[in-house]
Parts: structure tokens; sequence; C-alpha cells
């Protein structure tokens, strides 16, 4: 078979491959996107039934291009969401080519640029942008064994409370995805434990704007990076139902039991850390922080917002707070599923370069690989907090393709009269 031939090739088209093609196009840089399923299939099959983006349509999406047909304060669902990036790709004329699989990708010593293996043949390309994002293989922590009599799977495959069997559920994990299946599980019926690690947990809306807007005004979208000490803190926001302020101790008061930090698993008992009330007050002095913003931002401008004391009150301590519980028998206890919502861990394997630490993880500049041609799309903190946002992508996407034109510029320089640089 022939080898194709591309200048820069594109490997994912979520929504970081089809930001990365609009502004390729935009530079002229001839481009391939593959994708080895759909468009946005992450969002397709990647994802609950129910579940919806964890920001207003108004915010969570690409600048040029508004959610149709989905109120802007509303949040879209998983399948609008997926439409919106197809959608998106059709109106730029992004060449996507689906169904393809990328297996390996390699330096051509000697002649530059890459050799790329995929389920389509060999295709050669000058610049590799991985833009494969933050979630690609689920994560269990090894604490209960697999032979154990408990049903486990991940949030990545959890679809509905009727796919699980009869019986209690522990949700490991209290970040969105875990506070939110917690919440569905305890709405459906079922009897619900919900293991609470060190959490961020912002209001949904206060004093009538969205948390994702307090955000933008105070500039901490633009946060550069992480607080120290933060590195293993998620952030625990729901645009369920509507919409609502994630508090777990209303989830306590509607019937689910929190847990401190799972630690360990011997003879069907699950032992939990002593951190819950910790996890608890970290996680409200979180949210009354951005109160406090919030409110020093209408005092310092003057912007005519309603004042919101409700929004001070706490909801009782529940028992299972002021009395944690440190152990459970899950036999004893019903508990017949464990649902890990514990993360993604980032998969590179296919590429053989040399633009990785020794644990795995890239090593870049904003994208820009320390692997010359290599570049990184989706990453989370890749620029900012925003980073791994619809809309934070987007503008990640453009310094990356903004890079990629700088470079081609000078690799394109002729001397009067001259060959080309690249040709010397």
């Amino acid at each position: 078979m022939a080898i194709e031939k591309i200048d820069t090739l594109v490997v994912g088209a979520g929504q970081a491959g089809i930001a990365m093609s609009e502004h390729l196009t935009g530079h002229g840089v001839p481009h391939l996107v593959l994708e080895k399923n759909r468009i946005a299939e992450a969002w397709r099959t990647g994802r609950w039934d129910s579940l919806v983006a964890n920001g207003p349509a108004w915010h969570d999406r690409f600048p040029n291009l508004e959610f149709t047909g989905t109120d802007p304060e509303a949040f879209a669902g998983k399948e609008r969401v997926a439409e919106y990036f197809a959608e998106y790709a059709e109106r730029i004329k992004a060449p996507v080519r689906t169904g393809v699989e990328v297996t390996s990708a390699a330096r051509i010593e000697g002649q530059g640029g890459f050799r790329v293996e995929t389920s389509d043949g060999v295709i050669e390309a000058q610049r590799i942008v991985a833009a494969t994002g933050a979630f690609q293989q689920p994560v269990i922590p090894p604490v209960v064994p697999e032979g154990a009599d408990v049903t486990q799977l991940h949030s990545f495959h959890y679809r509905n409370p009727d796919q699980l069997p009869e019986g209690a559920v522990l949700v490991v994990g209290a970040g969105s995805s875990g506070a939110q299946i917690a919440d569905e599980l305890n709405r459906a019926g079922r009897k619900v434990y919900l293991s609470v690690g060190p959490h961020d947990r912002p209001p949904r809306i206060y004093r009538g704007r969205d948390f994702v807007w307090w955000l933008g005004v105070l500039g901490l979208w633009d946060q550069a990076a992480m607080e120290p000490g933060k590195e293993h803190v998620t952030i625990s926001v729901s645009g369920a139902y509507g919409g609502r302020t994630m508090d777990f101790r209303r989830l306590a008061g509607e019937g689910v039991t929190l847990l401190g930090l799972t630690e360990s698993y011997e003879a069907g008992v699950l032992n939990f850390a002593g951190d819950l009330q910790d996890n608890i007050a970290s996680g409200d002095a979180d949210y009354l922080k951005l109160l406090d913003l919030a409110d020093a931002y209408v005092a310092r401008t003057g912007i005519d917002l309603p004042e919101e004391p409700d929004a001070r009150r706490a909801f009782p301590d529940p028992e299972c707070l002021t009395d944690p519980v440190r152990a459970l028998d899950l036999a004893k206890e019903g508990i017949s599923t464990i649902l890990w919502a514990t993360g993604f861990r980032q998969d590179f394997s296919w590429m053989q370069v040399d633009a990785f630490d020794a644990q795995g993880r890239p090593q870049h500049q904003r994208g820009v690989s320390a692997e010359p041609g290599i570049y990184f799309l989706g990453l989370p903190w890749q620029t900012r907090r925003g980073s791994t946002f619809i809309w934070g992508v987007w503008h990640d996407a453009k310094h990356v393709a903004d890079q990629i034109a700088i470079q081609r510029h000078y690799e394109g320089y002729r001397r009067p009269g001259g060959p080309r640089a690249d040709a010397v």
C-alpha cells in the first residue's frame, strides 16, 4: 500500500481534535484528524445515560457556535453535546477520518517527521498532535480483589440504576461523577454509601449567576497552576436536575451514608479513613471562599446582584458525619455493587517518542512537547484551570496551532536566490 503523507496529523476527534482542526485550517496547515470511533465518542459511550454538561450551554461551547435548540441557561445532555461537536466539524469542514485507530508513532531517523501505523495503513507526518484528551483509561484502585463477592465497575461503564444488580451500592469518589451517580442511585430508591475524599465544592448559582460566570469575572479560570497540595483534589459540581449545588450534608439528609476515603479491604469488610469530617470541612471552606470573593467583587464593582444570605446556611450535620462509619461488612449491609468514580489515567503507549517523563507523563510547555514535532492538547491544566473544559481546550488549541504555524514559517524560509532552509 502507498504511504500517505501529511504535514500535521491530529489523533483524536473529540473536543480537542475538532478545536485543533479549526485553528490549523485558519493557518492554512494541511492536516488530517484520525478517530478510532466516531466524533466525540467519549460523550456518547463513555458517560452515563442522564449525564448533562457541568456548565450551562451559554458557557460550555466553542466561541463560534452556540447550542441550537437548547436554553442558554440549561445544561445540555450528553447526546446533544456529541451532536454539537459533529455539527461543528461539519461546519468547519474538518478533515476527520473516523474508524481509524493509530497503533504506533515513531520518528523517522535522518529524514524528519514520523511514521504512524494505523488500522488503515501507514501515514508519514511532519508533526503529530495527540488530542486524545484527559479521560483515556479508567482507573480502579487495587483495593478489593477481582474475585470478591461483589460487582465492581468504573463510572466510565455505568449507564443507569437498572444496569446494576439489586442491593445497596457503594460509590467511591465524590467528584462530579461520583456525587451525581450517588444522587441518581439514591433517587432511584437504592441504599447508597458514598466514600468522600478531598474535594472542592463551588456553589452552582450564587446571587443569580452560575459559578462558571463567577470564575470568569474573578479571573480564576485563567489560574495557571494548581495550588500546591491540591494535586488529588477533585471538583464536585452538577448540572443535573436543572443544576443544584452539590452539598453532601443535603445528600446525607436524603438518605446517602457518607464515608471517609476508602482505605483497605479484608475478608468482606471495607475500611475507611477517619478523614470524612476534614474532607467535608475543606469542601465547605472552598465553597465559602468563592462566596466571599463574589461578595467582594459586587462591593468593588457596584454591580446590581441580589444578596443571598441563605447560601451561607448549612444543612444539619447528619449522624454519619458526627459519628463516621470506619468499616463496612459488604454482605451484612447488602452491598452488591462497588462503583469506582476514581478517575482516569492517560495512555500514550502508542507514541514511541522521547516526550515523556519517567512516570509516562507528557513533558511540554503549554502543549508544545520537549520532542520536536510532537504536541499535546486536552491535558488537565495544560495552560490554565479551564484547559479540560470545552471552551478552554479551544483556546489551548489556538496556542498550539500558532506554534505549529511559526515552526512551518521557519522551515519554509528561503535565502534570496537560494534553496529552502530545510533543503540545505
